[in-house]
């Protein structure tokens, strides 16, 4: 039976739904994190003493702890949450924005672990792996034929900085297998994906998430772009669930004049923390926009109602998530963690933008499903504001709070050449899965094609498109591409560009079609 495309935007609504909960939306501080010690005994220690030590069965009394704390956390707000120490480790990873291990993006292909790219100047591009590669052994350790989950392929991959590994790797295209013996190191794990010209002023810089390192990315793609002229800056928070609200603050602080005012916190007693700029600013003249969507919330909301309230810039595209709870986050013995609320943070002009969560949290994360249902998506007077809720700027403009950032320029879901449903898949993994696929059977289709030539090329066949509407059907997905030609087309060559020429040559054909992109170049 094949799935009602109309379901699918609901589907990924619920993932982003889910990314929120388990971290991908964070808004705490980046300090030092608590180790509680519990010594005294409680009534929920003495319970659990009493259980472990008297009930009749045996009983895993880890797994009645965690469910009560769950429990007690799901009385609280939508984003106090608990982590198991499995989920911790890989989000905590994410957020140093590095890792050590061998320097290969992977994908799980029918039962062998493939290699989609080698990591640019990372251990495993220096030892010569290549893309199409299978690595059939870690060691002695074999990964062929186990369908391993991720989590597990990832823990025999990483280890110490300078520890060896020897992998045993099927190179298909040579049908030989070789020996490559691996020196670990640190693998950077980027939170700005590009930083290129639109046009010979404009710049544009792509944010996926607020992680340790992204100031000094961002820093470093800025002092690019404007060694290369850029006079406009457009920053895309489109689908950036967040992170370390610090370094959101440094950015905008390098975008505003002294003293203007970031943002500010308040506690349950009523403790005001705020931030302001410093006069070190490197980017206080010349026009800024940033982008945002439905999936853009917490310290992408920092970043962006920093830079409406102080007219600054402008603010392109769809309502923001609407997230403005700042999270501390306690760290247990066994390696999980509590992240808890502890303040709401506001706007410069005093405004809360955290939507409201008073019906649970079911309610609360299906509230973006209804963004899609009630057609707030592609009609900005579908946007529901309150009145009793508004501010104003300094020079005048009326600006909303009680539920996400709502644009200064409206740009609906990208639908001109098809469906929502269409869209949203475009920009899901099945894209790189079914390029991968394509590539695996005839890489040498592309051998010593310049980009250019590249291009060419994929403009002037549909055998791709034609391949990917059957591979759609396969999984099982009732989506008609015949309408969505073109939209389709120029995903799957920018795909194809990422995986053989690498991110920035993807951003360089999805941005000359982006509704936002062209609604900002054609207003300039």
């Amino acid at each position: 039976m094949k799935f009602s495309a109309k379901y699918l935007p609901i589907l990924i609504f619920s993932t982003f739904a889910l990314g929120i909960v388990l971290g991908g939306l964070l808004n705490f501080p980046n300090t030092a994190d608590y180790l509680v010690k519990n010594n005294s005994k409680s009534k929920l220690n003495k319970l659990i003493d009493f259980i472990d030590n008297e009930y009749v069965d045996d009983v895993n009394t880890d797994s009645i702890v965690n469910l009560t704390v769950d429990n007690i956390l799901a009385k609280l707000d939508p984003h106090s949450v608990y982590i198991p120490p499995s989920e911790q480790l890989e989000v905590a990873e994410s957020m140093k924005g590095n890792f050590v291990g061998i320097g290969v993006n992977f994908y799980m292909y029918k039962d062998s672990v493939a290699v989609i790219k080698p990591v640019a100047d990372g251990p495993s591009a220096k030892a010569g792996i290549q893309s199409g590669d299978r690595i059939l052994y870690a060691d002695k350790t074999k990964l062929f034929g186990r369908k391993l989950p991720t989590d597990s392929l990832y823990a025999k991959l990483k280890g110490s900085v300078g520890s060896d590994i020897e992998l045993t790797i099927y190179r298909k295209s040579e049908r030989k297998k070789l020996k490559v013996r691996i020196k670990r190191d640190v693998i950077p794990i980027k939170s700005v994906d590009v930083a290129l010209l639109l046009n010979k002023t404009t710049g544009y810089i792509k944010i996926n998430r607020f992680a340790e390192t992204t100031y000094s990315e961002f820093m470093i793609g800025l002092g690019k772009l404007k060694a290369q002229g850029a006079k406009t800056l457009v920053i895309d928070v489109r689908d950036n669930g967040g992170g370390y609200m610090e370094e959101a603050i440094a950015i905008a602080d390098e975008l505003l004049l002294n003293q203007q005012l970031i943002v500010f916190t308040k506690s349950k007693n009523g403790t005001i923390d705020k931030t302001f700029a410093t006069a070190k600013g490197n980017f206080e003249k010349g026009n800024v926009f940033i982008l945002i969507n439905e999936n853009s919330a917490s310290a992408s909301e920092i970043l962006a109602g920093a830079i409406q309230d102080n007219d600054r810039g402008t603010i392109v595209g769809r309502r923001s998530f609407g997230k403005g709870l700042v999270q501390r986050e306690m760290n247990f013995a066994d390696g999980s963690a509590v992240r808890l609320t502890i303040a709401r943070y506001y706007t410069p002009t005093g405004r809360s933008i955290q939507k409201p969560y008073s019906k649970g949290n079911e309610a609360y994360f299906k509230e973006s499903e209804a963004r899609f249902e009630n057609g707030e998506l592609f009609e900005k007077d579908s946007i529901k504001v309150s009145d009793t809720i508004k501010f104003r700027t300094k020079k005048g403009k009326l600006v909303y709070g009680g539920g996400g950032i709502v644009p200064d320029v409206f740009v609906p879901l990208e639908v001109e050449h098809g469906n929502e449903s269409t869209a949203y898949l475009l920009q899901s993994g099945i894209v790189g899965n079914f390029v991968f696929e394509q590539l695996d059977k005839n890489r040498g289709a592309f051998k010593g094609l310049s980009f250019d030539q590249f291009q060419t090329q994929m403009k002037g066949t549909n055998v791709y498109f034609n391949a990917f509407q059957k591979f759609i059907f396969g999984n099982g997905l009732d989506l008609n591409f015949g309408k969505s030609k073109s939209l389709v087309k120029r995903y799957l060559t920018a795909e194809f560009a990422r995986q053989l020429y690498g991110e920035s040559y993807y951003y360089e054909i999805v941005l000359t079609e982006d509704a936002m992109v062209k609604r900002i170049l054609k207003q300039k």
